[in-house]
């Protein structure tokens, strides 16, 4: 069995919930609400969980199981902060998958997005179909779920396993990513950030031909790396502390 500490700083003080699993990948807070649900990534399963204030344990709402050939397990896994929470995004091995939390179905499957294992996923915060990936094969990669047949971007910056990549909250275009080849790198890509030109850009609101022109009026557009850092002596490990939002990741 394994066990999840809920610590309440204001008043110093610890609940542990005891969510019934045996390797427990990831822990997700839902990003908006009032923060009373939790979604586990336990072995081949998805767990969502209600928090009962009363009680130090977890009641179970719903789940699901991913199916398939072998021992399947998952890796990682990204509530999206859009569609109003009700769509997350996992990894196991080399694909990634969303799944809709109301249903508990598979909504869409990234094959072989990456040539080694997905380590870290995350999603634009501004760009509601946009998902970032990160893996074992050293490349940051960028989807548009919407049609994920090829990355719409891809950055090979990293000479070892890339374990984490992250949005910026505010401004889309700034990717942190950290890798065990121990650099931890800020790019700014603007080319496919909510806001190309200076502005936010809806993207119901564009036609295919608007779409085109955009990425013809950007492909000589040369994306940069703001800040390099090779201090870490190791692979980079994140932690997070949210307004309402917060993951705790190893």
């Amino acid at each position: 069995m394994t066990s999840v500490i809920l610590f309440n700083f204001s008043v110093i003080s610890s609940k542990m919930l005891e969510f019934l699993c045996v390797h427990l990948a990831v822990v997700m807070w839902e990003p908006m609400g009032d923060g009373k649900k939790i979604i586990s990534l336990a072995d081949n399963n998805i767990l969502l969980w209600d928090l009962q204030e009363s009680s130090t344990k977890a009641v179970l709402s719903s789940s699901a199981a991913l199916e398939g050939k072998g021992q399947l397990r998952f890796t990682s896994g990204r509530w999206s902060p859009h569609h109003n929470c009700t769509q997350i995004a996992t990894a196991n091995d080399t694909t990634v998958r969303g799944w809709d939390t109301r249903s508990m179905r598979q909504i869409y499957s990234i094959e072989n997005a990456h040539g080694q294992l997905v380590r870290d996923l995350d999603f634009n915060p501004n760009k509601q179909y946009y998902l970032a990936s990160c893996g074992d094969d050293c490349k940051v990669k960028f989807w548009d779920t919407r049609n994920a047949t090829e990355p719409v971007k891809t950055l090979e910056e990293h000479s070892h396993w890339v374990w984490n990549v992250r949005y910026n909250h505010s401004h889309d275009q700034l990717i942190l990513t950290g890798s065990s080849d121990s650099r931890v790198i800020l790019s700014n890509m603007v080319s496919i950030s909510s806001e190309p030109f200076g502005h936010m850009v809806d993207d119901d609101e564009l036609s295919d031909q608007e779409e085109q022109h955009q990425e013809e009026k950007y492909e000589s557009w040369v994306e940069s790396i703001l800040f390099l850092s090779d201090q870490h002596d190791h692979c980079i490990c994140t932690g997070r502390k949210g307004d309402g939002d917060a993951e705790d990741q190893s």
